[in-house]
């Protein structure tokens, strides 16, 4: 029986949600997280000396939705990080994956199936979508039946353990499967987890114009004042996020971990394109009070796109205090340097022809 604790809390944003792809692997939905710990390392696959401790290791990683909006990152982050990739795929998918990475056709209504492809593996990735995730739980018992030892989940977003109220329900897939994997890790020996949660998709999000920036029409889109705190991710940084953990097993054994690569505000980046670009830009006002009783309303009548307008209201809203806290970010135990929000807007701006 492993002791568990709860630690600090992160409170991570998302903002990523239209997008779907197929269900079960070849899909492009991510978001959420909570955070749980426990101080005792577990035992794992492997073992090396390093001085007088015994660090675990992990060398084998399937991943199931590498061909999403986030998987491909993921993906490129492992096989940078020299380990070997695996990705496992729904059987009449036509999805692709980089060289190098062993692509295992799947029937993803076959535990058996499931539990045959991971044979081997030392941990597992899931980047399954949203609509999948109640599906999420059936993997986690084939890749215990096959011997998998770490389990990241579908997570990656805003944080499931502290959302609440209409927001709450849309992700209670999410808290399900940390749940189950907790009382997993306690059952099964040798079995662990990580959550990760990262915030906002940043980059992914100023391309698709949900961060409130329209390159086209040159407008920004300011969720109240647009001076409430709130922390981005870059995709590719959290797929080095997911290297991280994996290359830092013992330090990251049954814990929920949460990673930014800057925390800013809506005015501050407007101010930052402005400079940049040496125009002003027209601003439109949302209040998120707004987006709120619209997302729940849609909710209520199972509309898909409930999410997208809860999430703003979430993320945005001033002092809803969302935003990564000091000592609440684990990027430096992970290896990870800080990024600049500065430079990831200039790639935005020339990406779309803002700048030369």
């Amino acid at each position: 029986m492993l002791p568990y604790e709860t630690i600090h809390i992160c409170n991570p944003d998302a903002m990523e949600c239209q997008e779907y792809k197929e269900a079960g692997g070849e899909t492009s939905r991510h978001l959420e997280g909570e955070m749980v710990s426990s101080r005792q390392s577990i035992p794992s696959i492997t073992t090396k000396q390093s001085g007088s401790s015994n660090m675990t290791s992990f060398k084998n990683i399937a991943v199931v939705g590498g061909a999403g909006n986030l998987g491909p990152a993921i993906v490129k982050a492992l096989l940078d990080a020299d380990f070997n990739v695996t990705a496992l795929s729904r059987e009449g998918s036509t999805s692709t994956f980089p060289s190098g990475v062993t692509v295992k056709k799947v029937n993803y209504d076959s535990s058996d199936s499931v539990t045959a492809a991971l044979e081997g593996q030392d941990a597992l990735v899931s980047v399954i979508a949203s609509p999948a995730i109640k599906n999420q739980i059936a993997l986690v018992d084939a890749a215990i039946a096959a011997g998998v030892k770490r389990i990241i989940p579908s997570e990656f977003g805003i944080n499931t353990r502290v959302a609440n109220g209409a927001i709450a329900k849309i992700l209670s897939a999410k808290v399900q499967t940390v749940d189950y994997l907790m009382e997993k890790a306690k059952s099964v020996p040798g079995f662990t987890w990580t959550g990760l949660a990262n915030s906002l998709f940043f980059d992914w999000g100023l391309t698709r114009g949900t961060v409130g920036f329209n390159a086209a029409t040159k407008t920004a889109t300011i969720y109240d004042s647009g001076n409430e705190p709130v922390s981005g991710t870059n995709l590719a940084y959290i797929g080095k996020g997911v290297a991280g953990i994996l290359k830092h097993p013992e330090e990251t054994a049954n814990k929920y971990l949460c990673i930014a690569s800057f925390t800013t505000t809506q005015n501050e980046i407007l101010a930052s394109i402005e400079k940049e670009t040496g125009e002003k830009w027209k601003v439109e006002h949302v209040k998120t009070a707004d987006l709120q009783k619209s997302g729940e309303e849609k909710l209520a009548q199972g509309h898909p796109m409930a999410f997208p307008d809860l999430v703003r209201a979430w993320s945005f809203a001033d002092g809803c205090g969302h935003a990564f806290k000091p000592g609440e970010n684990a990027a430096g135990m992970l290896g990870l340097e800080k990024e600049s929000l500065e430079e990831t807007l200039r790639v935005w701006m020339k990406e779309k022809g803002l700048i030369a």
